[in-house]
């Protein structure tokens, strides 16, 4: 099958036509059909090189949503038109320890979508059966595609922290994980505190699900909320005062990190080991749980807030994102 896309021909570089031939389908892989295809960081981080593992021409692309055409002949659970997600990871191993135990997205052998193979700025895109999630009745395949990989990303810790309904806590970071984060904690019943250094924000951050917006540029409107926190979840990628966050957590509270810090995060040992508080951090999550997630999005009606270009207007949209304008999640429409 021919795929036309487009293409970084070099780091930091503008993304041009591309074709190139899929190949031979395998016995468990599908194809999809690319109806929409969300613009994520970390396709921009990949364009650049920023993580030394990209290899070009490079296809972006990861938040895709579209319909299988063609099925291997050992597949399971998807079928020929099935509306279906492909995330950050399009295989994994299926044997492993991690995969047997339904950590898929652990997989010390997993495929991401973009890396040494190409994603979703292209009119098809490849990967198994077991990560092209099934989309649920009802859906807007529109706003769906940031699910697959910012929706996760920040659905994962709630499961993994077991934040309850009745928690209070915090997101550092409104942009493109941090708004998703307010609305799934909004709905799960929690006292959500937005920390953002950005006040013309204010309106929309409170509008999105915050209870209460936190200035995170002033230690004293940091230091009003000591003691009172049982989560928060870091979606920035910038060095941080973390021990001031830290204090913000009550006795056992647990600081995550979903934001990609390049620096390494001093942690003072005193303040962990005076209230048994903890780190930790986390990729994405496995197919059950992106599936788990739709579910919960449909039925509270949950969605990335979007704004929307024609694939062909890709570097129009990668500039947009790379200027810091996105509000807050882009999302590529294939004619």
């Amino acid at each position: 099958m021919n795929v036309n896309a487009y293409a970084a021909k070099g780091p930091k570089g503008k993304l041009e036509s591309y074709t190139y031939e899929l190949g031979e389908l395998g016995p468990e892989q599908v194809d999809i059909k690319v109806y929409y295809c969300g613009v994520c960081h970390s396709d921009l981080s990949m364009i650049n090189n920023d993580w030394g593992i990209s290899q070009y021409p490079l296809v972006p692309g990861h938040e895709i949503v579209g319909e299988v055409v063609a099925t291997g002949s050992a597949v399971k659970n998807v079928s020929l038109g099935d509306k279906v997600g492909l995330g950050w990871f399009a295989a994994s191993c299926m044997s492993c320890q991690e995969c047997m135990g339904g950590k898929h997205h652990l997989c010390a052998n997993n495929e991401a979508t973009i890396v040494g193979r190409h994603g979703g700025f292209a009119d098809y895109v490849r990967g198994h059966w077991s990560w092209a999630i099934p989309l649920p009745d009802g859906i807007d395949m529109s706003k769906a595609g940031p699910l697959l990989c910012g929706g996760i990303t920040v659905f994962n810790p709630i499961i993994l922290s077991e934040v309850r309904p009745t928690d209070k806590v915090g997101v550092i970071g409104i942009g493109g994980l941090g708004h998703m984060a307010l609305k799934f904690l909004k709905h799960w019943g929690c006292e959500v505190y937005a920390f953002s250094s950005n006040p013309d924000k204010k309106a929309q951050i409170l509008e999105m699900g915050a209870h209460r917006v936190i200035d995170s540029t002033s230690s004293e409107a940091l230091e009003s909320i000591a003691g009172k926190l049982n989560f928060i979840l870091n979606t920035t990628n910038v060095p941080l005062d973390w021990n001031s966050y830290l204090t913000t957590l009550a006795p056992q509270g647990k600081l995550h990190t979903v934001g990609a810090v390049l620096e390494p995060m001093p942690i003072p040992a005193f303040t962990l080991i005076g209230g048994e508080k903890s780190v930790g951090g986390s990729p994405l999550g496995s197919p059950a749980l992106n599936r788990t997630m739709l579910e919960f999005c449909v039925r509270h009606d949950i969605y990335p807030t979007t704004e929307e270009f024609p694939m062909h207007q890709v570097n129009e949209a990668m500039e947009h994102l790379e200027a810091g304008k996105a509000r807050f999640r882009i999302v590529l429409k294939n004619s």
